[in-house]
């Protein structure tokens, strides 16, 4: 997921300097000295257009993707990666994002799945914009819950759940949406995706993509 455009928490992947406090943290940091970045696969490529494989071998290829992941990631100035954005077929995403509190969340999911909103929990729609890497340059009001939780594994194959609000749960929607063949124009209407689609072919994306034969 791209950068919120005009989102009032910009996200720095450097900590704060000269605040009074560091940025809290929820996760790991990535080793950055592994890892190589990857051009990104945008609209109309058909890995991005279907639901990508189950993971069955957490190993050391595993590993070594999600290194690449957050590579990509960063080099794009994202905030969400799904693996089919860099072309591989499997259901990983990996993500550093802020909530709307100012709170920074690190990590990856495997075999992600999103949990039913919760029958207790108050819906609340946050309209808010959204930008997805493999659209670049176009950006698009889509309403989402402000609440999200995905349950998977990680690169070991141990279970883990995952929770956000807002800005953050925005972006556990939109990278799991994405291993199951969605992107966030899927859920427009027509004119709005008409608009999306225009802006992204008017625009110039400030990091490599895979061209569509």
């Amino acid at each position: 997921m791209a950068e919120q455009h005009d989102h009032q928490h910009d996200h720095d992947h450097e900590p704060e300097q000269g605040g009074d406090q560091p940025v809290k943290v929820v996760g790991e940091e990535p080793d950055l000295s592994r890892g190589t970045a990857r051009p990104i696969t945008v609209f109309g490529n058909p890995v991005l257009h279907r639901e990508v494989k189950d993971v069955t071998a957490f190993d050391g290829g595993l590993s070594d993707l999600i290194d690449d992941m957050f590579q990509s990631m960063y080099a794009a100035e994202g905030v969400g990666l799904a693996a089919n954005q860099i072309g591989v077929d499997l259901k990983v995403f990996v993500y550093d994002c802020p909530d709307d509190d100012g709170v920074r969340h690190v990590g990856h999911v495997v075999n992600p799945v999103l949990e039913e909103y919760p029958a207790d929990r108050r819906r609340v729609l946050d309209d808010g914009n959204e930008g997805c890497l493999s659209v670049p340059t176009a950006y698009a009001e889509l309403p989402r819950p402000d609440y999200a939780a995905v349950t998977g594994q990680d690169k070991d194959g141990n279970p883990v759940r995952v929770e956000g609000t807002g800005f953050f749960a925005r972006c556990l929607q939109h990278e799991t949406d994405h291993l199951y063949g969605f992107l966030y124009i899927d859920k427009l209407s027509k004119r709005d995706r008409k608009d999306a689609l225009k802006q992204m072919g008017e625009g110039t994306p400030r990091y490599a993509t895979v061209p569509n034969s």
